[in-house]
């Protein structure tokens, strides 16, 4: 059995010049380590080359979900690509670093607490986590605005080809579920998403109406459908451990300087297995 750890970080955001330097500072306590990046690396398209170029290079395995800044079309990068196409770059850039996406086989970690498919996701946002008061998109989305609360992915998050954003979702949630479904049902999975798969993490948002850019409905079940030993998600920037249905959910993310500034020091990395002593728990 491996020596190694199957760590996870998100939101690593390295146009700033702090997150930079951390990203730059970390490093595996082991040949053996795997890494989960689970999203919102940075919104330029040399910036996330930069990271995962990096992270390859250190780590014996790097696994990578997209975040939504991934798949902004920044106004100031030359990488002008929009939506689908701008996302399936970023698959080819990581199949050059040999990192693990949403497109390819989910590998699978023998080490200790395995075997498990690290299944890395792409399913975005639907809108379903409604605005507090609403009872559709439309609804929603005005609440959202009348409070001035609007997510910028309106502005720099294409859905091309697709409709909308939330026609991007399903497509994706469609495409997802059928690959999970073929996953060897005696392996246990650690699914790796950049939006929490279940509601409850958005509960304790300061403003919940940015809660419909930041999942959907339609994964709800998925932890227990699809036999998680772990969810791995980011995006909100609240990092800690719930549970829900007997399944722990890490929320792995590092934010903007100026969120983690203010917290006590701790290692960025969040070891997801072997489970570090006091995270055990029913699965």
């Amino acid at each position: 059995m491996s020596d190694g750890r199957l760590l996870a970080v998100s939101d690593l955001h390295v146009v700033y010049d702090e997150n930079r330097a951390l990203v730059e500072a970390l490093r595996p306590d082991s040949d053996e380590d795997w890494l989960i990046v689970a999203g919102d690396v940075a919104e330029k398209y040399a910036d996330v080359e930069w990271a995962l170029r990096l992270l390859s290079d250190r780590f014996a395995r790097v696994v990578w979900a997209p975040g939504n800044h991934e798949l902004w079309t920044h106004p100031q990068d030359p990488c002008d690509l929009r939506g689908e196409k701008r996302y399936l770059h970023l698959v080819e850039l990581c199949r050059e670093l040999g990192i693990s996406t949403p497109e390819d086989p989910y590998p699978v970690w023998r080490g200790a607490g395995g075997p498990v498919a690290v299944a890395p996701l792409f399913v975005l946002y639907d809108y379903s986590f409604l605005a507090p008061g609403a009872t559709t998109m439309e609804e929603s989305l005005k609440v959202a605005t009348e409070a001035g609360i609007v997510c910028t992915d309106e502005h720099f998050l294409h859905p091309d080809p697709y409709d909308g954003r939330d026609a991007w979702c399903r497509a994706r949630v469609a495409e997802t579920e059928r690959r999970l479904a073929a996953v060897d049902p005696a392996l246990r999975t650690v699914l790796v998403n950049h939006f929490p798969l279940v509601r409850e993490p958005t509960r304790v948002l300061r403003y919940p109406e940015f809660a419909q850019w930041c999942g959907t409905e339609l994964t709800a079940d998925w932890h227990v459908r699809f036999r998680a030993a772990t969810v791995v998600y980011g995006h909100l920037h609240i990092p800690r451990v719930t549970w829900y249905d007997g399944v722990r959910f890490e929320e792995v993310s590092v934010g903007y300087p100026r969120e983690w500034r203010k917290r006590p020091p701790r290692e960025p990395l969040r070891q997801i297995l072997p489970v570090p002593a006091g995270r055990e728990g029913a699965w």
